[in-house]
């Protein structure tokens, strides 16, 4: 389980394809106190550690994270910035709002404007994931914990302060840009249920 609250920006070294894809990272964390298999939330992702070096760790991303992500859409290549958040502990300050690191889909960047020091975006979601973003309710976007400020039929819209931008890699948006997914949890079960009682 994951915050949302980025913790580290790292950098794509590489990417080969074995099979599954495999990635390396480099990062600032301490690699010596990452285990192997240890969960890292990678632009929202959640990926196994599989090796690591003094200052890089490597992933394995199946097919299935492939073709939930924007990594389908080639996005990760060398030199690339991605956010980065190390698994929740025990006891951790929850800051943003509980991610399972499981993204749902891809969201478009539809539109970047400036509002004082602050930045407004907006996305485009998918239909089928449309249904479960509200107005003040939490969404995991490149694995970034935001706060939904309106809603229209598939589009949404979300603020981001200059710390945000300063600490992620939203400072480097641009509109066009394919961007991870994942809905808030507890809007998934309700929905659900509401299902089950139809």
């Amino acid at each position: 389980m994951f915050t949302g609250i980025i913790t580290d920006i790292g950098t794509v070294r590489a990417v080969e394809k074995r099979g599954d894809l495999r990635a390396r990272i480099a990062t600032a964390y301490d690699t010596d106190g990452i285990d192997m298999g240890a969960s890292i939330a990678c632009d929202g992702c959640c990926l196994t550690v599989v090796e690591t070096g003094p200052d890089w760790f490597d992933v394995e991303i199946s097919a299935e994270t492939v073709s939930k992500t924007n990594i389908s859409h080639n996005t990760w290549a060398e030199g690339r910035r991605i956010n980065l958040e190390r698994a929740l502990k025990v006891g951790d300050e929850l800051g943003g709002h509980i991610v399972s690191g499981h993204v749902d889909g891809v969201a478009e960047l539809i539109a970047l404007e400036e509002e004082g020091d602050s930045t407004r975006a907006t996305f485009r979601a998918p239909e089928a994931l449309a249904k479960f973003i509200a107005p003040k309710g939490s969404v995991a976007l490149n694995g970034t914990s935001l706060t939904v400020n309106e809603v229209d039929g598939a589009t949404f819209g979300i603020n981001m302060i200059p710390h945000t931008k300063a600490v992620t890699t939203w400072g480097q948006a641009k509109v066009g840009d394919r961007i991870n997914l994942e809905i808030d949890t507890l809007a998934r079960y309700v929905a659900r249920l509401q299902e089950w009682q139809a």
